[in-house]
C-alpha cells in the first residue's frame, strides 16, 4: 500500500462501499478483505480507499448468493475456475425460480385486512412465508417415536412471544432448533404456546399463501408451566390453534409437560474453539446417504487433525495437504470420501455425527454457506447461517464406533455417552 494512500476507518469504509461494520469483520476474519492497516494498540481497523472496488464487488457476489468459499474464487481464483463457479451458481438460481415466483405471486394476490384486537391477548404481526418457513426449520427437530411417548411435550412445537420477538423452539435431546422472527407489530407481554408438530406443519401451509399473519396468545400466564391459547389470523381469515401436548387445551402442571428450559441450554454454551464455514447444500450432500457414523476433519497442516484432545491418529487421513485447513474431509459411513472447499479459523480439528441428527440440521439452514462453532467433540455444535443470525441448531457429535453393528446400536451400548450425557446436563424436560 502507497504511504500517500487514503485511510478511511470501519465505519467511513462500511459507509463507502455498502457493507455493515460487522461484515466486514467477518470478511476480514474469512480472508477475503483484510483490511489495509490494524492499529496495534487499539486494534482498529483502517481501509485504503482502493479496497473499495473489491468490497463493492464481493458485497454485490454474496447478494447474489453466492457461497463465500466461491466468492474467493470469483476474487482471486484463475479465469476459467470463476467462470465455473458463477454457471454452477446460475444454474442453481435458475432451479429455484419458479418456487420464487409462486411465493411473489401468491403475495400479490391476498389482500390485507383489519385485525380485531379483544381482550388481554397479546399479538405478534409476521408475514406468512417468513413464518412458514421458520416452522419448517424447526419442525425437524421435534421428537418421534419412542422418545415422543416417553416425553410427549417434545413432540411439540414451543411458540414464545417474548422480548418483541416471536420465537418457534423443537428439540428431540440430541438437537435443539430456534428461530427468530422480529415481528412488525408486537402488543401484549409475554406468551408461550405448545403446538402439536402436525398441527404446526398444517399452519405452514396455510401460512406461505399469507402475506401477513397475526399470531395471537390469550391471557396473562398465571402459573410458570402454564400455557396459553393461540390464533392465527390473516385478514377475515382465523385458525384456531390447539395448544398443549395433548392437541387441545392448555397444558398442565406435571413436570412431563414443561418443555426443556432452551435457554439455560444457550446460555451454557461454550465459546466455539474452532469455527469451520463451508458450503450448506454441497456439505449436506456429502454426509447424505451414509449408512453409519459420519467424520469431519479439517487441518492446520500435515498430520494435524484430531478430535477435541483424543489424537490417537489410528484411521485418521491428513487432509491438510497443499490447501492445509481450506478443505473439510467427509468420511465414513460406507460412502466415498468427500473433500469440500471451507473456510476455517482454531486448530485442526476432527468431530463425528450421526447422519440422521446432522442432515435435518443442514437442509433447515438458511443461505448458501453454513458455519459450524464447535468447541470440543463432545460438545453440542452450533449449526448456523455463516452471516444470518436468526436460525440457530444445536447438534450433539457422537463418538466414532469401532464397526458399523455398534453405530446401530450405539445409544443402547454406550458409544452414544457424549450425547446422553449432554441431553441429561442441558436438554432434559425437568424444566
Amino acid at each position: 500500500m502507497d504511504d500517500t494512500e487514503e485511510l478511511l476507518s470501519i465505519g467511513a469504509f462500511a459507509r463507502r462501499v455498502g457493507l455493515a461494520p460487522s461484515a466486514l469483520r467477518f470478511y476480514d476474519d474469512c480472508g477475503v478483505l483484510r483490511p489495509a492497516r490494524v492499529d496495534a494498540v487499539t486494534g482498529y481497523r483502517h481501509y485504503a480507499a482502493g479496497q473499495a472496488a473489491r468490497a463493492v464487488r464481493l458485497r454485490r457476489l454474496r447478494a447474489a448468493g453466492l457461497p463465500l468459499v466461491d466468492v474467493a474464487v470469483v476474487l482471486d481464483g484463475p479465469r476459467d475456475a470463476a467462470r465455473d463457479v458463477l454457471r454452477a451458481h446460475l444454474e442453481r438460481t435458475r432451479r429455484t425460480a419458479d418456487e420464487a415466483r409462486a411465493v411473489v405471486e401468491g403475495f400479490l394476490r391476498e389482500a390485507a385486512g383489519a385485525v380485531e384486537r379483544r381482550g388481554a391477548w397479546a399479538r405478534a404481526r409476521v408475514g406468512g412465508a417468513e413464518l412458514a418457513s421458520a416452522i419448517r426449520q424447526v419442525a425437524p427437530a421435534v421428537a418421534a417415536g419412542a422418545a415422543r411417548e416417553e416425553f410427549p411435550v417434545l413432540g411439540c412445537v414451543l411458540l414464545e412471544l417474548i422480548d418483541g420477538e416471536l420465537r418457534l423452539v423443537a428439540t428431540d435431546r440430541y438437537r435443539l432448533a430456534v428461530r427468530v422472527l422480529r415481528p412488525t407489530v408486537f402488543e401484549g407481554g409475554m406468551r408461550q404456546v405448545l403446538i402439536a408438530a402436525e398441527t404446526a406443519r398444517s399452519l405452514a401451509e396455510w401460512a406461505v399463501r399469507q402475506v401477513f399473519v397475526d399470531v395471537e396468545c390469550e391471557g396473562e400466564r398465571e402459573r410458570e408451566a402454564e400455557m396459553a391459547g393461540v390464533r392465527l389470523r390473516s385478514g377475515a381469515d382465523c385458525r384456531e390453534v390447539p395448544a398443549g401436548v395433548g392437541g387441545g387445551g392448555r397444558s398442565g402442571d406435571g413436570a412431563a409437560e414443561r418443555f426443556p428450559d432452551y435457554g439455560l441450554v444457550l446460555e451454557g454454551l461454550e465459546t466455539g474453539r474452532h469455527r469451520v464455514i463451508v458450503d450448506r447444500v454441497g456439505l449436506r450432500d456429502a454426509v447424505a446417504g451414509r449408512a453409519g457414523v459420519v467424520s469431519l476433519a479439517v487441518a492446520v497442516g500435515d498430520g494435524d487433525v484430531h478430535g477435541g484432545g483424543d489424537e490417537d491418529g489410528d484411521g485418521h487421513r491428513d487432509v491438510g495437504g497443499r490447501e492445509g485447513g481450506r478443505v473439510l474431509e467427509v468420511a465414513g459411513g460406507g460412502r466415498e470420501t468427500v473433500r469440500l472447499r471451507a473456510v476455517r479459523t482454531g486448530p485442526g480439528l476432527r468431530i463425528a455425527f450421526d447422519p440422521a441428527v446432522l442432515v435435518p440440521a443442514l437442509e433447515a439452514g438458511v443461505g448458501p454457506d453454513v458455519l459450524l462453532e464447535i468447541a470440543s467433540a463432545d460438545q453440542p455444535v452450533v449449526v448456523r447461517s455463516a452471516d444470518q443470525g436468526s436460525f440457530t441448531t444445536l447438534v450433539m457429535p457422537v463418538r466414532e464406533c469401532a464397526a458399523d453393528e455398534r453405530f446401530d446400536a450405539r445409544r443402547a451400548d454406550g458409544c452414544d455417552d457424549g450425547m446422553a450425557e449432554a441431553a441429561a446436563r442441558g436438554l432434559n424436560t425437568d424444566g
